[in-house]
C-alpha cells in the first residue's frame, strides 16, 4: 500500500508540470519569472540573421516567445540536418530501457555483421554515438554521404582510421549506423520506431522522416517539422525523458546524454572549441556553475538548446522550403555526387535553381534542401553571445 501511495505522489510530481496539448497555452516573461530585456535581447540577436525563419521560447512548459519571417508561421517545416541526430539517438535510449540493447558498450558488431571485421569488432555502441568510433575521417567531406542512394552502405564501408575512443572526430557514418543497429535490435526501421515511441507520445504528428532510395532512414539527418513541434523535443529532455506522467525515455539516458562527455571538440570555425562539447549525439555549449545548456544542433543553423535545470528550451530554425516526398530523388541532380565536395555541390545545385533549370517545387528533385537565404551567418557569429544570454534569461537584474 505505501508503494501505492509513493506511485500516486510521484505521478502527481509530473502532473502538475505543463505539458502542451492541441493547443499550446503562453505565459507573459515575467509570469514565469523570466526578464524581458534578456528575452527582447535573444530574439533580436537571433532575428539579426536574415536566414532564420523561426524562433521560439519555452519555459516550464509555456510559450513565451515566438517569432516567424515574413511569409512562414508556426505551422512552417524546417529541416533538421544534423538536429535528427539527437533525436534518433534517443531511440538508442528507449532499446537500452525496452533490454532489447543491453548496454551502450555492446559491441556494435553483436547488431551489424560487417563489424566483425577484425579492425571494426571492438568499436562500441558508446563510441559511435560520441563520434569517438575511430572510423575514417576523409580528407574530402564526409557530408557526400547525403548524395548517394545508399547511405547505409557507404556508412558500412567506410574503414577504421585510429583507435576507438581516443579521439573525437565529427563524422555523420557513426550517425547513419543508428538505423542499422536498431533494426537489428528491434526488428522495425528508426522511422517506424520515431513515430511509435516518441512522437505518438508527445504529439507530433505533421513531419516528415527522410528516407535514401534504398530505403535506409536517415539517422544522420533530415527530419521535417514545425519549430513547435522541435521544441517538443526539447522539452521532453528538459522533463528528463517524462512526458505528462509518462515515462518515454528513462531519467538514466537523459543524464547520460546531457552531460559534458567529451569536453573540447574541434573548432567549427564559428566558436571557440574549448567552450563546445559533446555526449551521445548532444552537444555542449555552456557547463559551468552559471548553466549547463545542451543543444542539438544541424548545417546551415538549426538548434534546440536545453537549459534544463531552468526548464528552458530555445528553438532556431532557417528558411526552408519543403519538396514533397519522404524519399529521396535527386533526377537531374543525380551529378551531384561526382562533384566530390559538399561546397561544390550546393554551389552547382544553387546556381541551377537561380537559373530556373531545376525546380524544387515540381517533384523532380525531392530532397531537403536549403537555398542561399537559409544559410546562417550572423547567429554563428554571435553563438557565444546568445548562448551567453540565454544563461541570463532568469537573472533581473540582467
Amino acid at each position: 500500500m505505501r508503494l501505492f501511495y509513493l506511485i500516486l505522489f510521484a505521478g502527481s510530481l509530473f502532473a502538475e508540470k505543463y505539458y502542451p496539448s492541441e493547443v499550446w497555452e503562453t505565459r507573459e516573461a515575467e509570469e514565469v519569472k523570466l526578464n524581458q530585456e534578456a528575452v527582447n535581447k535573444l530574439f533580436q540577436m537571433t532575428f539579426e540573421d536574415q536566414a532564420t525563419m523561426s524562433a521560439v521560447l519555452i519555459k516550464d512548459g509555456y510559450i513565451v516567445e515566438e517569432q516567424y519571417a515574413n511569409g512562414f508561421d508556426k505551422d512552417s517545416f524546417g529541416t533538421s540536418w544534423s538536429t535528427a541526430k539527437s533525436f534518433y539517438a534517443a531511440l538508442i535510449g528507449i532499446s537500452l530501457d525496452k533490454g532489447e540493447i543491453k548496454s551502450l558498450d555492446d559491441h556494435v558488431a553483436h547488431y551489424v555483421d560487417s563489424f566483425n571485421d577484425q579492425s571494426k569488432k571492438d568499436i562500441t555502441i558508446r563510441q559511435i554515438l560520441n563520434m569517438t568510433s575511430g572510423l575514417e575521417f576523409p580528407s574530402h567531406e564526409h557530408e557526400m554521404m547525403f548524395f548517394e542512394e545508399d547511405h547505409l552502405k557507404y556508412a558500412l564501408d567506410v574503414e577504421v582510421e585510429s583507435t576507438a575512443g581516443e579521439k573525437f572526430q565529427y563524422n555523420n557514418v557513426n550517425s547513419m549506423l543508428m538505423g542499422e543497429i536498431l533494426k537489428s535490435a528491434t526488428g522495425k526501421t528508426a522511422k517506424e520506431l520515431i513515430d511509435e515511441r516518441i512522437f505518438s507520445k508527445i504529439g507530433i504528428q505533421n513531419y516528415t522522416a527522410w528516407e535514401d532510395s534504398a530505403g535506409n532512414t536517415l539517422t544522420y539527418c533530415c527530419l521535417d517539422m514545425s519549430a513547435r513541434d522541435y521544441s517538443k523535443f526539447g522539452l521532453l529532455f528538459s522533463r528528463n525523458g517524462n512526458w505528462n506522467g509518462e515515462q518515454v525515455i528513462s531519467q538514466d539516458y537523459v543524464d547520460q546524454s546531457l552531460q559534458l562527455y567529451w569536453g573540447s571538440t574541434p573548432s567549427m570555425g564559428w566558436v571557440n572549441s574549448d567552450t563546445r562539447g559533446y555526449s551521445l549525439q548532444w552537444w555542449v555549449s555552456k557547463y559551468d556553475d552559471e548553466a549547463k545548456i545542451y543543444n542539438t544542433s544541424g548545417k546551415f543553423g538549426q538548434f534546440v538548446f536545453i537549459d534544463k535545470e531552468r526548464d528552458i528550451i530555445f528553438t532556431r530554425i532557417t528558411k526552408y522550403y519543403p519538396s514533397g516526398g519522404d524519399v529521396q530523388k535527386f533526377g537531374p541532380l543525380r551529378f551531384l555526387k561526382f562533384l566530390g565536395s559538399v561546397n561544390a555541390a550546393l554551389g552547382v545545385s544553387r546556381f541551377l535553381y537561380d537559373i530556373g533549370l531545376i525546380d524544387f517545387e515540381d517533384g523532380s528533385v525531392q530532397t531537403p534542401y536549403t537555398l542561399s537565404n537559409g544559410e546562417s551567418k550572423e547567429f554563428y557569429e554571435n553563438y557565444v553571445d546568445i548562448v551567453e544570454v540565454m544563461a541570463s534569461l532568469e537573472n533581473v537584474e540582467k
